[in-house]
């Protein structure tokens, strides 16, 4: 008698090769060659366990400080934003999220419970396993510095629980786990006041609206700011600020934002960022380092 080997049947959404332009925050990218949104988190680890040990995998939240190359990504994208999007008060000054929850929802749920530390998460166009990932911060405060736990997956779809010291974190880098991916983080937090929070994310909104571009697709800061420096004081120093390549431009109003102004391509952002790097290397000797994480293949 011949043994049938069942297979498991996937409940999220597969789709193959989707445009990474509609994912990213500079709306452009060739397309990916798998691109699967889970239906949770067990679906998700189903999902993996049936890849191939091999095959590339990217995880994906709102697709800021990404930049994917025109010639796309030859691997599996898994979509997080909107699937993995547990958000949970764990105890009395503790939260905990899913990779997918954007980085703003997060700070408005703690502010409106009353608990202090997260409001910076207002101003990252991301979600928390990016935040995580990368360590993300904004006016003066890291992701890392709340941090309590994390749950990490690996492609075989096992769930694992770490503690901060497990990672080596510093300005805008994580050394994670090999094979490993943020799946969600608990937050420890201070008691603090509903209106105050509420009233400091407001603020923060409106002072990251005044000293930064709106309105047209960006990733955010490109570069990390040197030590006791800023990488937009540099750049607009060697005489870069507005300057276009294709329909991509150095942002007028901060040298360290690089705009899509309409069908750009990620050739044009990849060799503005080149070139923003050769000239400030030129002119201070720093060598500036990118945020934004560049992928895929070239056309």
């Amino acid at each position: 008698m011949t043994q049938v080997t069942p297979v498991i049947r996937l409940r999220g959404e597969l789709l193959l090769d989707e445009p990474m332009a509609r994912h990213t925050s500079w709306r452009v990218g060739g397309p990916a060659r798998r691109f699967y949104r889970p239906a949770d988190t067990e679906d998700l680890a189903v999902f993996l366990a049936q890849l191939d040990p091999d095959e590339p995998l990217l995880w994906l939240g709102l697709g800021s400080n990404l930049l994917v190359r025109d010639g796309g990504f030859a691997g599996t994208v898994i979509a997080t934003q909107g699937r993995l999007a547990g958000l949970t008060q764990v105890k009395p000054k503790g939260i905990r999220a899913e990779a997918g929850v954007a980085c703003a929802q997060l700070a408005r749920f703690a502010a409106r419970l009353g608990l202090s530390g997260l409001e910076f998460f207002a101003g990252i166009p991301g979600t928390v396993g990016g935040a995580l990932a990368m360590n993300a911060g904004a006016f003066g405060s890291e992701t890392w510095c709340w941090v309590e736990q994390v749950e990490t997956m690996d492609r075989r779809g096992v769930i694992r629980y770490r503690r901060p010291d497990e990672f080596s974190v510093g300005y805008r880098r994580v050394e994670a786990m090999e094979g490993e991916w943020f799946l969600a983080a608990s937050f420890g937090l201070r008691e603090g006041d509903v209106e105050a929070s509420l009233s400091q994310i407001k603020t923060l909104l409106d002072k990251r609206g005044t000293s930064q571009p709106i309105g047209l697709p960006s990733c955010g800061s490109v570069f990390r700011n040197p030590p006791e420096d800023f990488a937009g004081r540099l750049i607009e120093t060697v005489g870069l600020k507005g300057h276009r390549i294709g329909n991509a431009e150095v942002s007028p109003k901060h040298a360290n934002f690089i705009l899509n102004l309409g069908e750009a391509k990620a050739a044009d952002i990849e060799a503005l960022i080149q070139l923003m790097q050769e000239k400030v290397e030129q002119a201070s000797g720093i060598r500036l380092q990118t945020e934004v994480k560049i992928l895929g293949e070239q056309v």
